[in-house]
């Protein structure tokens, strides 16, 4: 036999087992959906927490503005965090000074008890003007 001819039947039933497999992988794949179906309900079941967060990924918009979904968002959370309870958490930390050599006067933050104004331009210090003789 000749060498092109046998490359050739190579390649014609290579092809031929490629598009066989690729039938059956396709006709396979439609009983696939069900079996995740089932499986979600059954995780649905056993973890009510995984339900609230269906739940909340399906009203769309809504979902931020219910009280339900903003507490299975934080139990979610607390968990892929391992955090024990809300109670162990760490106290906040107060906020520094960005520029602690400011003088109080000068500081928007200080000046209006706790509250800064962020529409307003930034106040710029003048440096002390030198009086003339």
């Amino acid at each position: 036999m000749d060498g092109k001819i046998l490359a050739r039947i190579g390649a014609v039933v290579f092809i031929a087992v490629a598009l066989t497999v690729t039938a059956i992988e396709m006709s396979s794949k439609d009983d696939e959906p069900d079996a995740l179906a089932t499986r979600d309900r059954s995780i649905a079941s056993q973890d009510p927490l995984a339900s609230e967060l269906r739940r909340c990924s399906g009203i769309g918009e809504a979902g931020p503005r219910d009280p339900g979904c903003l507490k299975a968002w934080v139990e979610s959370r607390r968990r892929f965090l391992g955090q024990r309870d809300s109670t162990s958490a760490p106290a906040a930390v107060a906020p520094t000074t960005l520029f602690p050599d400011l003088p109080a006067s000068a500081d928007p933050i200080r000046k209006e008890g706790g509250r800064a104004d962020v529409t307003a331009p930034a106040m710029q210090v003048e440096p002390p003007r030198a009086e003339a003789p």
